[in-house]
């Protein structure tokens, strides 16, 4: 069986993180895909402290989330990612967040990388091959 390059962060919902309704509001669902893929690259490539530390940020140039059922506080989150596309100056991750087996929310981000001063770069070939060595499905 070949090996799937997933990675999975729980997460409590905090109080401060609901509306007036109890609800998670619809912004914070961004920071947790954020979450989930600093722990993918710690995991699947390399601590994203070490592209930094060599002035390369991946950028985020596009968000999509599609709400399928509410979050409250105090629910435990599992937030599920997995590398979907990688381009030579690009890649592209997918996203599901559930409660107890039910899904709360999927998406994706596309990411774009830069240098220090924000302008595009290639990713490196090697770390380029190794994220594209790790795309799922």
């Amino acid at each position: 069986m070949p090996e799937v390059f997933e990675s999975t962060v729980q997460h409590r919902v905090p109080f401060y993180e609901t509306d007036a309704m109890a609800i998670v509001h619809h912004s914070n669902y961004v920071r947790y895909f954020e979450l989930a893929r600093i722990l993918w690259m710690d995991e699947h490539d390399r601590p994203y402290r070490e592209y930094v530390n060599e002035d390369l940020h991946f950028t985020t140039t596009a968000v999509e989330v599609a709400y399928h059922r509410g979050a409250r506080f105090d629910d435990l989150l599992d937030v599920r990612c997995w590398m979907e596309r990688v381009r030579h100056a690009s890649l592209r991750i997918r996203y599901e967040i559930t409660r107890n087996g039910e899904r709360i929310a999927s998406g994706a981000t596309e990411h774009a990388m830069v240098d220090e001063s924000g302008r595009p770069r290639r990713i490196p070939r090697e770390r380029r091959a190794i994220l594209a060595s790790r795309v799922t499905g």
